[in-house]
């Protein structure tokens, strides 16, 4: 009994390493260069282009119906929204075109004409080059525009 009171005490908890010191059932993270290496896959946009990602829908409706991928990626090559992913180094420079500034900036959501730009495909879908004077117009969130294919 006085061998059962010193286990039941005693406040040691050991823990199962592997041969290499690495807890078992851990995940490893990913490095943050991972990360940066996609980025660095992307065109950089030159003078006064933009890159911009189109907007893609949710795989799955309000009321829980999955969305077919074919469905999924018709909509984002319409998709007349997307976020500004990259910036040229000209644009929006010229200060007689905009004395007001940029339309804006690398984070945004724009509004732009169905047809404008070049598409680009990169594996998950596509980007777009756009003119600086094709953007349209910003909004806050994307899914307030009705997004038709």
């Amino acid at each position: 009994m006085g061998n059962q009171e010193q286990l039941s005490t005693s406040k040691e908890v050991s823990k199962i390493h592997l041969p290499n010191k690495e807890l078992v059932g851990l995940k490893k993270s990913e490095p943050k260069k991972e990360v940066t290496k996609e980025t660095t896959k992307l065109p950089k946009p030159t003078g006064w282009r933009l890159l911009v990602l189109p907007f893609r829908m949710k795989e799955k409706t309000d009321a829980g119906l999955l969305i077919g991928t074919e469905t999924i990626d018709r909509q984002q090559v319409a998709s007349q929204c997307g976020n500004v992913i990259a910036m040229g180094d000209a644009c929006y420079k010229d200060k007689e075109r905009y004395p007001n500034g940029p339309w804006c900036k690398v984070g945004d959501w724009v509004v732009f004409a169905r047809y404008a730009g070049s598409r680009i495909e990169i594996e998950g879908g596509e980007v777009r080059l756009l003119n600086e004077d094709e953007i349209l117009a910003t909004v806050q969130d994307p899914t307030d525009i009705l997004h038709k294919f």
